[in-house]
């Protein structure tokens, strides 16, 4: 192993796929698992397949579809759910289980209620177990931020000599500080007898805003694989985003490592993520953010333009922002489409090319100019096509002074229905109307609206979560009119409920 090789090993497809919501299909993990490949990412894990048929599904269907990437498979220090895990790998060209158990206090006693010698003795037995099935076997020790630091070496030596090549020291909980995990790291690097058999690796989360901190401090201190999310997705409050280590160690040429990153396409993996899992990027998000290299201070704005890296460090270009895209508009033709979409990460067959070009021009004749968040909600659409309930038609009136009122048409499963409603605004009114012929008792509990660009034209995209009979369900949907997109937004709850 180089000593200044970064292995990235990419989470989005299980820690990511963890928030709320976020939820994709084997089709769709697909699609994000060979934009990770083209990305550059070492190590994809592809889900924790014993945990659902779904996510067992998805191992075996990456494995068959990536090719360079090591796939890896997720399990708790159980035989059960290493036989699960190394099943779901049968197809993969390069396999890696990743088991692991909780090793601070707090774990092992309220968790596990055991002893630290019996945690130990699980995880030594877990890695003997995994190696039967696979060579690359990662051992992950839980909440080792806040674990005791002489009985964290303990375990990481012993899994070691077990027969671990990957050690990962997760900072669970969000809770370390820089130096604080940088010194756990060089500790490990010292006291650990044969610490150079295996990658130590961090797996860092964004509780207290120090993921990307804690990351970095890791790596400085000897750490050679960091686990990572696109845009930073995760559990809570997320994870360590890819784009930001990637960067870091792109921007700074002091510090002597590197990554096996395609920084160009960062951005397109970026949108690509955002849109498939209907999870907004924040638009002062660093990178991906869409203010991320926009200029509004006048002082800004008069550097930039003598000198660029005057205030950017970075080229927008080596992220993949190509400040040239071509504007689409209703006289764009499907190549034109076709060339965004696949700048944008999205590879699709010509016969979905022409579905996703009718509602393209039928967008592009409400607004002037279609920006890539447009075309990635287009591209999303098709997934409302199959589904049991469908609007047919919609229609709402509001204004100062008069009642708003809304009328709806639903197609359910063939058969045709109408209802109108009124309410305290025109959204409401839909909703109303909507629930006269869906009479299933839906409690919002959250309604997000947020613009995808810029202007009274704009496409808007409404998030929702909904409560039905103790579960809770989310919603999503785009359109140029907000009232439509808050009735496709409750219509995808309710068929997901059906």
């Amino acid at each position: 192993m180089s000593s200044d090789r970064v292995y990235i090993f990419d989470t989005t497809l299980r820690d990511g796929e963890q928030v709320p919501g976020c939820q994709l299909n084997t089709v769709e993990k697909i699609q994000v698992a060979k934009a990770l490949e083209l990305l550059g990412v070492d190590i994809i894990e592809a889900g924790f397949p014993i945990s659902s048929p779904g996510d067992f599904n998805s191992v075996v269907e990456i494995s068959k579809a990536v090719t360079w990437p090591t796939v890896c498979a997720l399990s708790r220090a159980v035989e059960k759910d290493i036989d699960m895990a190394a099943e779901a790998l049968k197809y993969a060209k390069r396999g890696r289980i990743h088991t692991g158990i909780g090793t601070s206090d707090s774990h092992i006693r309220y968790k596990f209620n055991s002893t630290r010698e019996e945690v130990l003795e699980r995880a030594v037995r877990a890695v003997k177990y995994a190696k039967k099935y696979v060579e690359d076997v990662e051992f992950y020790a839980e909440d080792a931020g806040r674990t005791d630091n002489e009985y964290l070496a303990r375990v990481v030596e012993a899994v070691i000599k077990a027969g671990a090549t990957v050690v990962n020291i997760p900072d669970t909980t969000g809770y370390c500080l820089p130096e604080e995990f940088g010194a756990k790291i060089k500790y490990l690097m010292e006291h650990v007898d044969g610490i150079h058999k295996a990658i130590i690796s961090t797996h860092c989360h964004n509780d207290l805003g120090m993921a990307t901190a804690n990351t970095m401090a890791g790596l400085l201190n000897g750490a050679r694989q960091c686990e990572v999310t696109i845009n930073g997705i995760g559990e809570r409050a997320g994870n360590t985003a890819l784009e930001e280590i990637a960067m870091i160690l792109k921007a700074h040429h002091g510090i002597p490592l590197e990554t096996n990153i395609n920084t160009k396409r960062i951005y397109p993996t970026s949108r690509l993520v955002s849109s498939l899992m209907n999870m907004p990027v924040q638009p002062n998000k660093a990178i991906v953010g869409k203010n991320a290299f926009a200029h509004s201070s006048g002082i800004h704005q008069d550097g930039v333009l003598k000198n660029a890296q005057t205030y950017e460090i970075i080229d927008p270009k080596d992220v993949g922002i190509d400040a040239n895209s071509i504007v689409l508009t209703a006289r764009s033709g499907r190549a034109a489409l076709k060339y965004r979409l696949e700048v944008n990460g999205v590879k699709m067959d010509e016969e979905k090319l022409d579905e996703v070009y009718e509602r393209f021009l039928r967008l592009a004749d409400s607004k002037k100019e279609i920006h890539d968040d447009d075309i990635l909600m287009l591209a999303g659409a098709d997934r409302a096509a199959a589904r049991h309930i469908k609007v047919d038609w919609l229609q709402a009136t509001s204004g100062i002074g008069i009642k708003p009122v809304a009328s709806i048409g639903l197609d359910i499963a063939g058969e045709k229905f109408e209802a109108a409603a009124t309410g305290n605004g025109p959204v409401d009114a839909a909703i109303n109307a909507l629930r006269q012929i869906i009479r299933k008792q839906l409690t919002i509990n959250e309604f997000t609206i947020q613009g995808v660009t810029k202007g009274s034209d704009d496409c808007c995209k409404v998030h929702m979560q909904v409560e039905h009979e103790g579960h809770v369900y989310y919603g999503f949907g785009a359109s140029t009119d907000i009232v439509t997109a808050s009735i496709e937004a409750y219509v995808d709850c309710i068929n997901k409920t059906v």
